[in-house]
């Protein structure tokens, strides 16, 4: 395939697209920051004061008064400061959303219609807006009014119920999976009701949730139990569907490795010098190797105890077998793959210097997504995005003297 040709003189494929962004902490800022990296104007809308919660968070100080967390979730967003339970602020944020394309927020179910700032509040003034809201349990059910966080979805959608291993405490996936799954999945509810509203001219609602989010992901699980009648139970590295998949033991430490099918199977007996196991009536189809597994493994760890981790997988490679090394992050990233696919990147921050930001997943041949802003100081922007919305410095200074920029 030839490099792709990179041309920053072509406009962003969402250049152009103005965000309303009334979002805290992770789901909801990590989703505008999806839509401001390929091109959307993202104007982050932050409490006076305080900003996002995330600003303070981590436990551990930067230069500047924001977090690193917070650094990795807003780039290429302004920031405006504003306080919504004021009656001139939230006039201010009514005004603006007639201009706007989308509005993202994740208070908890009802404020935001409480504040006089509702959907249909919203649409009355501008009925092509495309207004999604994040929350822990979505708008509507038994649930809706609880907070709801990354932890407490993983655990009530099944998701904790199948992480960790057979008989062991309960462990949440180390990453914060209903978060970024939501995020994602608002991504694409936005931009779907976005083309949708191409052709009709109408905006519309958006309900996602951190729970529905982790649902979503529960493929494999519950197409057993529906197929089966067994709970899914927590597996340790292995898979519900093949068998050996999974994390085995070498000489100096595990590696992962798959052989999922007869073939892969085959070229694996072959590799370790184990013709013996294909012969074992245990080990003779997939049905065979899954009711086994701890067997097989018992077997293949006697073998894989011969040699390190990197000679394994250096042979399974050349083999034809997938295989690969357990990498901590900083291992990950700095790899010559994680190098050269640019997950790393540099932003300049005024009080930080270069600031380490994750890069891009999603790599556009022709437009790919870019860093133009650091993430912003806390209301940076509050004049200059004003200003666009066509206020004088005379109404911004009437605006302040009334509160609407005051905690």
């Amino acid at each position: 395939m030839d490099e792709p040709v990179h041309d920053e003189t072509r406009p962003l494929p969402l250049s152009g697209l103005r965000v309303l962004d009334v979002t805290q902490v992770m789901a909801g800022p990590v989703c505008s920051m999806l839509l401001a990296d390929l091109g959307a104007d993202v104007i982050k809308v932050e409490p006076p004061g305080t900003g996002d919660q995330t600003r303070g968070a981590m436990g551990f100080k930067m230069k500047g008064p924001d977090s690193m967390g917070f650094l990795n979730m807003n780039r290429n967003k302004r920031s405006l400061a504003l306080n919504l339970k004021n009656p001139a602020g939230r006039d201010v944020l009514l005004d603006m959303a007639e201009r706007a394309d989308i509005l993202v927020e994740n208070y908890r179910p009802g404020v935001m219609a409480r504040l006089g700032l509702g959907y249909e509040a919203m649409r009355a003034r501008n009925p092509g807006l495309i207004y999604a809201s994040i929350s822990g349990f979505g708008q509507t059910g038994p649930w809706a009014k609880r907070p709801g966080y990354d932890l407490m979805a993983q655990a009530m959608s099944g998701v904790m119920s199948v992480t960790g291993h057979p008989g062991g405490p309960p462990v949440k996936a180390g990453v914060p999976v209903a978060d970024i799954g939501c995020a994602l999945f608002a991504v694409y509810g936005i931009l779907s009701a976005y083309i949708g509203r191409q052709a009709s001219g109408e905006g519309q609602y958006i309900d996602a949730s951190l729970f529905d989010s982790a649902l979503a992901f529960s493929i494999w699980d519950i197409s057993e139990y529906w197929g089966t009648g067994r709970v899914p139970e927590p597996l340790g590295t292995a898979n519900r569907m093949s068998a050996p998949y999974q994390a085995v033991r070498a000489a100096d430490g595990y590696f992962v490795m798959g052989a999922t099918n007869g073939k892969l199977w085959r070229l694996l007996c072959d590799v370790l010098g184990r013709e013996d196991l294909l012969a074992d009536a245990r080990f003779l189809d997939i049905a065979g190797r899954l009711a086994n597994r701890e067997a097989l493994i018992a077997e293949l760890e006697a073998s894989f105890a011969a040699k390190d981790a990197e000679t394994w997988v250096t042979e399974l490679l050349a083999a034809g077998i997938p295989a690969g090394r357990m990498n901590t992050y900083p291992e990950a990233f700095e790899s010559a793959h994680g190098r050269h696919r640019e997950m790393r990147i540099e932003v300049p921050h005024p009080h930080e210097g270069s600031v380490p930001n994750i890069g891009f997943p999603v790599k556009l041949s022709g437009t790919p997504a870019r860093a133009r802003r650091h993430a912003p100081l806390l209301g940076e922007h509050s004049e200059e995005v004003l200003s666009e919305f066509g206020l004088s410095a005379e109404a911004i200074a009437r605006l302040a003297r009334d509160g609407a920029f005051a905690a």
